[in-house]
Parts: structure tokens; sequence; C-alpha cells
């Protein structure tokens, strides 16, 4: 498949990851998080408190930039080919996320759609936690290959942020369903599509090639 191949990926992790930061940016560094629809919302509930929220909220978005931009570099072998910065960004990588998987279960009780979202994130959330920690184990353990292949599925699940924010207007647009059943159907979608991609394209490059997994990009 032709879509697997490595030159047409990283082009598109780029320019969708980047495309995400600039609207993060945008809406909710330069201007205040109040002002976004999904959480203007929030605030006519009298059990959403913004200033607590605010402070999980930041660190989340914040963490999770780092995370999707880094990830991204590493994935490319221009990184690999300086090992202490590979190491170095690895490491804020790894960070990010475990940071941050202690942050999301408290975004994830204001999620858009209520409990259903919810329990959407809280999954998304272990399989952040899951892939990320199996992945920092093989290295620990010197497993080269099967932690390149750990931390892909990592980064795919980082880029659940990304591929739902492209998923959640497909649905909104092609059904009426309320958003306690868009939200939490376009972060599963968003799991399936990214963890079933990264597992054709590790098959692919076992059974067309015996190169390493190093040679992702």
């Amino acid at each position: 498949m032709k879509m697997l191949n490595k030159k047409m990926i990283l082009p598109v992790v780029y320019v969708l990851a980047y495309l995400l930061t600039f609207y993060v940016v945008i809406q909710y560094i330069i201007y205040k998080p109040s002002q976004a629809g999904a959480v203007s919302s929030k605030l006519q509930d009298a059990s959403f408190h913004y200033e607590i929220w605010k402070l999980f909220f930041y660190p989340h978005i914040l963490l999770g930039i780092a995370a999707l931009l880094i990830g991204a570099y590493q994935l490319t072998k221009s990184s690999r080919r300086n090992p202490k910065r590979h190491k170095m960004l690895g490491r804020i990588y790894g960070v990010s996320i475990l940071i941050n998987v202690l942050v999301v279960p408290y975004i994830a009780l204001y999620a858009t759609g209520g409990t259903p979202t919810t329990i959407a994130f809280l999954v998304l959330d272990v399989f952040w936690l899951g892939t990320t920690v199996i992945g920092i184990r093989h290295i620990l353990r010197k497993n080269i290959t099967a932690h390149r292949q750990w931390m892909l599925r990592s980064y795919a699940v980082t880029f659940v942020f990304v591929s739902f924010r492209i998923v959640l207007p497909i649905i909104q647009l092609s059904t009426d369903a309320p958003m306690s059943v868009t939200f939490p159907l376009a972060v599963y979608i968003g799991i399936a599509i990214n963890l079933v991609f990264t597992e054709l394209y590790l098959k692919k490059r076992t059974r067309n090639t015996s190169k390493p997994i190093e040679e992702v990009a």
C-alpha cells in the first residue's frame, strides 16, 4: 500500500501536527480558553470551576503539543543521527506524556458530551500510558527494536489528539447524534484508525524488508 510509504507519512504528520499546534496557540494561548465554544458552554454549569480547570488544562495542552512535535521529530533518521539528542528528546517526550496522563482525568470529568466522553478520554489515557511505559521498559532493557515499535504505537496514540479533530466534524456533519455520542465515537475511531494504521505499517516493514525498525523515517 503506497499510502504506508514513509515518504508520504511524515509530511502529512508534520503538516497536521503543526496545524493543530497553530490552532491551539491561537485559540487557547493568544485568546482565552473561555472564548472557545466548547469551554464557554461549560461556564453555564455551576459545578465547573474554571480557574481550577485552567490549572490542569494548560499543562495538558502544552505538554500535549511538546509530545506531538517531539514525537514527530523522533521518528526521523535525522533525530537518530545524534544519539545524545535523541535520548534527551525521548526523555522529554516520555515525561510530557507521563505528567499529562495525570492531569487528563480531571480534564475528562468536564469533557463535552458528559460521562460517555469522559470514559472515552480515560480509555485514551490508558492507551497513552500503556504504550509509552512499554516503550520505555524496552529501551531500559536495551531492546531497541521493540522500543521503537512501541514508541511508534505511543506516538500513534499521541496523534489521536489530531485525528480526533478531523473525525469529529465528519461525524457531526453526517449524523444528528448528540455530543454524548459524537465526541466519544470520534475518540474511539481516532484510536482505532491510528493504531490499525501503525500495525499495518509495522507489518509491511517486516514483510517487505529485513531492515530494523529504525528505518521508519
